[in-house]
């Protein structure tokens, strides 16, 4: 196999999954009826934000988080459930998507813009606050 890189892997990954607009992340936002999953480090969540609602599963966590057979599966994780990923800019959620439907999830989509274009052009957001035993 010929060795491939990151951007070959989203590129390839983009094949796959669904990624969502601006107007369509507001309509799955406004029906409620989606799970959404912040994939960034907690760092860029106390730094920038979050959409408000989305569960936070760490990038490194998700497999394990999503599994239902893992000891670390976290119930919101749903594979029957609308899920939708984001990140920063659109390129860890796009592999996050893809993982996600090779583990089952069959209703998966991705914020293709990333959080941070999405706070740019106004979307909704809330700040996350930095728990007091990390501050200095």
């Amino acid at each position: 196999m010929e060795p491939m890189s990151v951007d070959d892997m989203v590129a390839d990954a983009r094949t796959r999954i669904k990624g969502l607009s601006m107007e369509e992340m507001q309509r799955e936002l406004e029906s409620g009826d989606a799970v959404v999953v912040d994939i960034r480090d907690v760092r860029e969540r106390w730094r920038e934000g979050t959409i408000p609602g989305a569960k936070h599963v760490p990038r490194g966590m998700l497999e394990f988080w999503s599994d239902p057979q893992s000891e670390y599966h976290k119930r919101y994780m749903d594979p029957q459930r609308r899920t939708i990923v984001y990140c920063a800019g659109g390129l860890r959620s796009s592999l996050a998507a893809d993982v996600l439907q090779k583990m089952g999830y069959q209703n998966v989509a991705h914020l293709e813009m990333g959080y941070d274009a999405w706070k740019k052009a106004g979307g909704a957001h809330e700040e996350v606050p930095i728990p007091e035993e990390f501050r200095r």
